[in-house]
């Protein structure tokens, strides 16, 4: 039986595309219904959320989710992601060799940020490694006339951002962690701040002016916000535009 967005605790943004904000890290994921699937967009912070999620998806959706973008590997975003077991995974080009050789930096990471050990011990041994891996550009079919555009956007916050634009009056832009509104984008030590304004850019060109763009932390934000931040980065990192 499928349920509203609003019963589910999710904000509709468009027909057939949602969003929900999670607990803990102020996560978003996204879901794209078209006729036949389901495009989930990133999958939480351990296999307990990624659960919900896919009980959530598929109540929203009325079939399983059947496939998984990951917009980077930090562990809010894909300690989830073994709960989508029967979904076609993409993920930018590269994200596959962090998330098979850096296991123990992401395990730290999570746990530092306060993610039970157990928990995450759990999670990175269940990590899933995108079969698809996306080096420019992606459209991928969803049934209908509902499609999604899957673009390595970065590098920017990480080396591997992948952003997901769904056509539409208004298109929506799920981000990643390239835009965040609920607090100063994050710049660790896998961040590449010399091209991170470039690739905000690009989703400016992708998803115009009317498009809603939506971050990876925080409340969905309009083409100047993003403009607004891309500047701010700019000045932050010295990067001369």
């Amino acid at each position: 039986m499928t349920v509203t967005w609003e019963e589910a605790g999710w904000e509709r943004l468009a027909a057939g595309v949602g969003r929900c904000r999670l607990p803990g890290w102020d996560c978003t994921v996204g879901l794209v219904v078209g006729a036949g699937s389901a495009l989930m967009i990133d999958a939480g912070s351990s296999l307990a959320e990624g659960a919900r999620l896919r009980t959530a998806a598929r109540a929203l959706a009325g079939r399983p989710v059947t496939h998984l973008a990951l917009t980077h590997p930090h562990f809010d975003h894909v300690f989830g992601a073994a709960e989508f077991a029967d979904a076609e995974v993409f993920g930018a080009a590269g994200v596959e060799r962090v998330l098979a050789d850096e296991r123990e930096a992401l395990r730290g990471d999570a746990i530092e940020n306060g993610l039970h050990a157990r928990v995450a011990d759990k999670a990175v041994a269940a990590l899933v490694h995108p079969r698809h891996l996306v080096s420019d550009e992606w459209t991928l079919p969803l049934g209908g006339d509902r499609q999604a555009l899957l673009v390595n956007a970065g590098p920017g916050h990480t080396s591997h951002d992948l952003a997901v634009v769904v056509p539409g009056a208004p298109a929506v832009v799920f981000c990643g962690d390239l835009v965040e509104e609920s607090g100063e984008p994050q710049a660790g030590p896998d961040a590449v701040p010399s091209h991170w304004p470039a690739a905000l850019d690009r989703l400016l060109d992708l998803g115009g002016e009317d498009a809603l763009y939506v971050p990876g932390h925080g409340a969905v934000v309009d083409a100047g916000f993003v403009r607004a931040q891309r500047d701010a980065l700019a000045t932050r990192f010295g990067v001369s535009r």
